[in-house]
């Protein structure tokens, strides 16, 4: 892809520019290895080892996907026909689908208007008798409210499943992301804050038993030790050597990348504070790791247009709350709303944040921004 010149986009092409020579070293080191292992080898192994001491020692189970390890942790949890798993109104349709797959019901909550990730109240007012798993996300780089959902799971005795795939390197009142509920999920999609060139997730839990039926069902319900034996009815979510070490290899300065992204989101939210139209997520470091920095805009579309023409790339996510997808529509119950995933449906609007933009660049978009409130404060 070649940028016009001064093109800021929102997906950068050059994502993994500075890594590209490891890259084409560990794509020839694993292809003509001996040992011709290209899934679940030692480097993945490694890879887990590595990030289960980042996480205080919890396991870290690594699959094909995000979307995967929420299936692989609810399959484990045993949920199943006739049961209900609470999950926020908005968000990304795995949140759903993967309830909905294994045949149980989602049910929506609604979200906070301010955080936009799911209200503790809400959930706490939708759990019924057949509730089995609470299954909250952090979003847009903000952490759920985890110690309320940690209380409001332990008083009704269900299991809590923290949709970390956006929050890996968010700490929460000292605890990780991932490490809050009975098991957590990450992504490295190439967009999350610890992304790679692929597809790719991992199942992060403290429950042992957990752990070892996660391990089993990734692997076609085999269990490690003795191949073509199969416990029980598994998928195929195997994680990849050549990408395990690219990921091993940049490990190392993941911590460099966050804190430029949280750099970025401290000097925007110090710029946006006090516009009219255009709000900033809630300012601090605390339960944040700004993989994705979102605004809410009262004329979201009037703002993307405003700094597409000026070269600035934004994204909106989700168009629509998740019981109005035709997907999951059958589940949500009639006459229901859920207005403030709504209002963030129609208002959020993503601007830059990746770790390499340069200061100008920051200071370009910031000034972007800046510039359409104040011409709406005219209008």
């Amino acid at each position: 892809m070649t940028l016009v010149a001064g093109e800021v986009p929102f997906f950068p092409p050059d994502l993994f520019e500075a890594d590209r020579e490891h890259l084409l070293r560990v794509v020839l080191d694993v292809g003509f290895d001996p040992a011709q292992r290209f899934i679940l080898g030692p480097r993945t192994a490694e890879l887990e080892r590595l990030l289960c001491e980042r996480l205080g020692g919890r396991e870290v189970i690594a699959c094909g996907s995000g979307t995967a390890a929420l299936t692989l942790v609810l399959h484990a949890m045993g949920v199943t026909a006739g049961d209900e798993v609470v999950v926020p109104a908005f968000g990304c349709a795995p949140l759903a689908a993967t309830v909905v797959n294994l045949g149980a019901t989602p049910v929506f909550a609604d979200i906070d208007p301010r955080t936009l990730t799911v209200d503790p109240d809400e959930v706490e007012r939708v759990i019924t008798p057949r509730t089995r798993v609470i299954m909250p996300a952090h979003i847009f780089s903000i952490m759920a409210d985890m110690p309320r959902l940690r209380r409001i799971a332990d008083r009704y005795g269900v299991r809590l499943l923290e949709d970390s795939a956006v929050g890996q390197g968010a700490v929460l009142d000292g605890v990780p992301a991932g490490c809050w509920g009975d098991a957590g999920v990450f992504s490295f999609v190439q967009v999350k804050s610890f992304g790679m060139p692929g597809e790719g997730g991992a199942v992060v839990t403290g429950d042992p038993e957990l752990a070892a039926r996660v391990r089993r069902l990734r692997n076609h319900g085999q269990d490690g030790r003795t191949r073509f034996l199969h416990h029980e009815v598994g998928y195929n979510s195997r994680f990849d050597e050549i990408l395990a070490a690219f990921q091993i290899h940049r490990l190392a300065t993941f911590p460099h990348r966050l804190a430029r992204r949280a750099e970025i989101a401290e000097f925007y939210t110090e710029r946006f504070r006090g516009l009219r139209g255009v709000r900033p997520p809630p300012p601090g470091r605390n339960g944040r790791s700004y993989d994705v920095y979102s605004l809410l805009a009262e004329r979201r579309d009037a703002l993307r247009d405003h700094l597409a023409a000026r070269g600035i790339g934004s994204h909106a996510y989700y168009p629509r709350p998740l019981p109005a997808q035709p997907a999951f529509a059958p589940f949500a119950p009639p006459g229901a709303r859920w207005p403030h995933a709504e209002s963030a449906c129609a208002r959020s609007l993503a601007i830059p944040i990746y770790p390499h933009l340069a200061d100008e660049q920051v200071a370009r978009i910031a000034a972007a921004v800046c510039e359409f409130a104040r011409e709406e404060v005219q209008l």
